[in-house]
């Protein structure tokens, strides 16, 4: 039986294409094993900084050191940002594109299927595509190094499966995962001078209302007692598609309804807080998480959302970037350091005791030191609970990649490890806040041992990690009493 391994690199979304691309394979008839193993090793890739391209190049290296007879795919963002620079690289027998990704089984397959009678053949026998460009001329067709990329933003549609955190083949039994991620959103309509992404992703699109709310009731069904949402702009979602339900205030809906009035039908597109209320009223899903969403899209009304219902995790993650307005504008950023402010302090005034992170970067060009320390002090005073801080990355055809004074390397990374430093210190007080408390935490599929016997790796609903003694099954709600902290994670002994 013809054998392949899929490795994911960078964000959420890129690990819920993964998921997509095994679903694929599984359903031709293949068998998921290791790279070092595998007939087909499928490199799905970030770009979304320098870093990220050297990791791909990184596996590659290692896939043709360990897996010599292995054919080498790389798809993803990198694979659609710079695809001629990719299968120029020794070992890679094909480039696809994010534009492709959706057909990659059928176009990496079908050269396979002559041979392999234990592959599905597609309905439409075999992948219609012919190669856009190819790197050589006059090669035999199985060695030829074919590249699939094309405009990315001729893409109008989302196709999207969950991911788990525990991946394996589809077979494998449900319960021994926990917490599937689902995207419901990718692109991006935004334009940040330092991000690659749109031009990598395309142009903002969203799973139908109808198709996530089947996708969640599947996974209830399954057996999942909490569900992650997720997408590249997330707050964004629905705005490409048509009309729907408006998305008026709650408040203001639930007088309408009290006074015997409905809203009228197909009034205003849908939006992401319709998307979160239709969850919970039509879904029996017990915790909802939702994943990154942006400054602006954190609405009152998504604020209530989540302080009001038990079934959404207590979680919010908003992006900073910068708490300088200087450099918010040239990172053309949508929102003012005092906007964000405003966001951060509603949230924890409603939601005492819910995490809230954020995304910052160091070094971006031009930061002086004063603009530096303002991002300093903004951390300092909002109680953000943890920190994502990232050196900043010039990409290729950004505008930020032409502005002036770039900043000396040397001096992004102390600024890297000074707020990384303030995020450990934010983070550690907000867990001891919680010693001596109960909290809901869900069960993952890890254990570990220490001198005092068997502990079970769990979550709690306000993102923290929790270890608790004894043997617990995988993906049970149990709240337990906090006795103390332990190598970055809350202990529950009792």
């Amino acid at each position: 039986m013809p054998t392949y391994h899929v490795q994911n690199f960078g964000c959420r979304a890129t690990q819920a294409d993964g998921a997509v691309l095994e679903r694929q394979f599984e359903a031709r008839g293949l068998a998921r094993t290791t790279a070092s193993q595998a007939d087909l090793v499928i490199l799905n890739s970030c770009t979304v900084t320098n870093a990220a391209d050297q990791d791909a190049r990184a596996a590659i290296r290692r896939v043709q050191r360990q897996n010599p007879l292995a054919k080498i795919v790389v798809t993803g963002c990198y694979a659609q940002r710079a695809p001629e620079e990719v299968a120029a690289l020794p070992g890679v027998a094909c480039v696809i594109g994010n534009s492709h990704k959706h057909q990659l089984a059928e176009i990496v397959l079908s050269d396979l299927l002559a041979t392999s009678p234990n592959l599905t053949k597609p309905a439409s026998g075999g992948h219609p595509f012919v190669p856009l460009r190819a790197l050589t001329e006059n090669r035999e067709p199985r060695t030829e190094n074919w590249i699939y990329v094309s405009d990315i933003f001729a893409h109008t549609e989302l196709l999207a499966a969950p991911v788990f955190e525990a991946a394996g083949a589809a077979a494998q039994h449900q319960t021994d995962r926990t917490r599937p991620t689902l995207k419901i959103q990718d692109g991006c309509d935004n334009r940040c001078s330092f991000c690659v992404i749109p031009s990598v992703r395309g142009q903002s699109r969203s799973l139908a209302l109808a198709e996530v709310i089947r996708e969640v009731n599947a996974l209830v069904e399954s057996g999942y007692r909490e569900v992650v949402i997720s997408g590249i702009n997330l707050g964004r979602w629905g705005r490409d598609l048509g009309a729907g339900p408006p998305t008026l205030a709650l408040s203001q809906r639930r007088a309408e309804e009290a006074e015997g009035r409905k809203p009228e039908a197909g009034s205003r597109k849908p939006g992401f807080e319709h998307l979160v209320q239709t969850i919970l009223s039509e879904t029996k899903l017990e915790k909802l998480r939702i994943s990154s969403v942006e400054p602006m899209d954190w609405s009152d009304e998504l604020v209530h959302l989540m302080a009001s219902s038990p079934r959404i995790a207590k979680h919010a993650h908003v992006p900073l970037q910068s708490g300088s307005d200087a450099v918010l504008r040239r990172m053309h950023r949508k929102y003012r350091p005092w906007h964000y402010r405003e966001k951060i302090e509603n949230i924890r005034k409603a939601i005492p005791t819910a995490a809230i992170g954020a995304d910052v970067m160091a070094g971006f060009p031009g930061e002086t030191d004063a603009e530096f320390d303002a991002t300093r002090r903004l951390i300092e005073e909002l109680p953000l609970t943890y920190l994502h801080v990232f050196t900043y990355s010039a990409r290729p055809g950004t505008p930020a990649e032409a502005l002036p004074n770039q900043v000396p390397v040397h001096i992004a990374r102390e600024r890297t490890r000074i707020l990384r430093d303030l995020g450990a210190r934010k983070k550690n007080a907000f867990m001891q806040s919680f010693i001596g408390e109960p909290l809901q935490a869900i069960t993952l599929n890890e254990m570990h041992t220490a001198p005092e016997g068997e502990f079970t790796e769990a979550l709690t609903d306000n993102y923290l990690k929790l270890s608790m003694r004894g043997r617990h099954r995988p993906n049970r709600w149990i709240t337990a009493d906090i006795d103390g902290m332990e190598n970055g994670a809350l202990i529950s002994r009792s």
